[in-house]
């Protein structure tokens, strides 16, 4: 499906936002990247065929896609946009796609993108009042949704749980990317529950609830943060090392927070920082 569209880069770009909102992107990185790679190239003549130019929502989307694929294109592309005055276009207002993408695009600014600092609140205005009676239901919930929990700033795995359920309701959903993508959402997450079984086990046997009472037993939660930055199968060994270290730092933390006195964090900190196990013998 990805090479097949390789001659419509309005179509491409679809597939490749689909393919990552649902979560499945990590299976097709090299594809997606030669893709993309391409239409980099050629973006400056890409005003023809399917794609225009003049498109808020095509235009606002290559952007967002090249940006966190880790390509270098200006965020000049959107002065077109804008009227002799230097304002957003009011045609713009009724574009609720393209509003979104630019919303979702304005996320990805940096420093010297005065433009975006511009987009943002004139897209969320207008996004805000948008009439849900002349849109979709789900690019209404899609709208509300990315509202309060914008793409660049969720978590992979939760973003896909949702676009699963919103994708299912469009009627032009296609069936393989759906069924891929849920078979790879419980696979993926039996695997992460195994995992976390694992680690649990472990955490039991050292048996912190009895020798540390006074920490949070959140071991759970630790393991959902490094789901979260990394969720890939591949990356298990990172998740497992990260969430016990994070289990024993966070035993470390409650000790200072909640636990030792002033006197007794002294020597503790000194201990800490020699990094040395005969440290612990001066210890209370």
């Amino acid at each position: 499906m990805v090479t097949n569209a390789v001659d419509k880069p309005s179509q491409m770009l679809h597939l490749i936002d689909q393919i990552q909102r649902l979560g499945i992107d990590y299976h097709f990185e090299r594809e997606i990247d030669e893709q993309l790679e391409g239409i980099q190239k050629s973006y400056s003549q890409l005003d023809h065929g399917d794609f225009k130019g003049d498109d808020l929502h095509m235009v606002a989307l290559m952007f967002q896609l090249m940006r966190q694929q880790g390509f270098n294109i200006s965020s000049e592309v959107f002065n077109n946009f804008k009227d002799n005055e230097g304002n957003f276009k009011k045609s713009l207002i009724t574009d609720v796609p393209g509003l979104l993408s630019l919303y979702e695009a304005c996320h990805l600014r940096c420093h010297g993108d005065a433009i975006l600092e511009e987009a943002l609140p004139f897209a969320i205005t207008h996004l805000e009042s948008i009439d849900e009676m002349k849109v979709s239901t789900s690019l209404a919930k899609q709208v509300s949704h990315a509202l309060k929990h914008p793409l660049r700033k969720g978590l992979p795995r939760l973003e896909a749980m949702h676009y699963i359920i919103l994708y299912q309701e469009k009627p032009s959903h296609d069936e393989v990317l759906l069924t891929l993508a849920k078979l790879d959402f419980n696979l993926l997450q039996e695997q992460h529950q195994k995992e976390l079984g694992g680690i649990t086990r472990w955490w039991k046997n050292i048996d912190v609830a009895r020798k540390f009472p006074l920490a949070r037993d959140r071991i759970a939660e630790l393991f959902f943060w490094m789901v979260g930055a990394y969720f890939q199968p591949e990356f298990a060994m990172a998740r497992n090392i990260l969430t016990r270290v994070t289990g024993l730092i966070s035993i470390l933390d409650d000790i200072y927070d909640a636990y030792g006195t002033l006197e007794e964090l002294g020597p503790y900190t000194e201990a800490i920082e020699k990094w040395d196990v005969d440290a612990m013998d001066g210890l209370p």
